[in-house]
């Protein structure tokens, strides 16, 4: 099947920035689109950022100019570059992958595990 992991979360600073990864492998025939949501504690899990395969990238309103989505497609990795970061980004940051498989060409996506990220003030 399809394993998706994400890397680069940690503890910063208010103001400081984060890179996070995503890659996704196993049975994948074509990456239709990866993206970005987080969870913070006592909330729903809400959508950051989105990648589609045409290179096109959007953006929740309260990440939009601080936030930064992009992609190697040779590795079906995709990266989030998180700068001026602020306490209330504090969150599990999760990345889904929708894909096509490569042995029944249907179309499914897959989440990660998360990667923890924690701003302090």
């Amino acid at each position: 099947q399809v394993q998706v992991v994400e890397s680069g979360g940690g503890l910063v600073q208010a103001g400081g920035s984060l890179r996070l990864s995503c890659a996704a492998s196993g049975s994948i025939f074509s990456l239709r689109a990866m993206g970005w949501y987080r969870q913070a504690p006592g909330k729903q899990r809400e959508w950051v950022a989105r990648i589609i395969s045409g290179g096109i990238t959007d953006y929740a309103d309260s990440v939009k100019g601080r936030f930064t989505i992009s992609r190697d497609n040779t590795k079906n990795t995709v990266f989030l570059q998180m700068n001026s970061l602020k306490p209330e980004d504090t969150a599990v940051y999760y990345c889904n992958a929708r894909v096509v498989l490569t042995t029944t060409r249907f179309e499914n996506t897959y989440w990660g595990q998360g990667t923890q990220v924690t701003v302090s003030s």
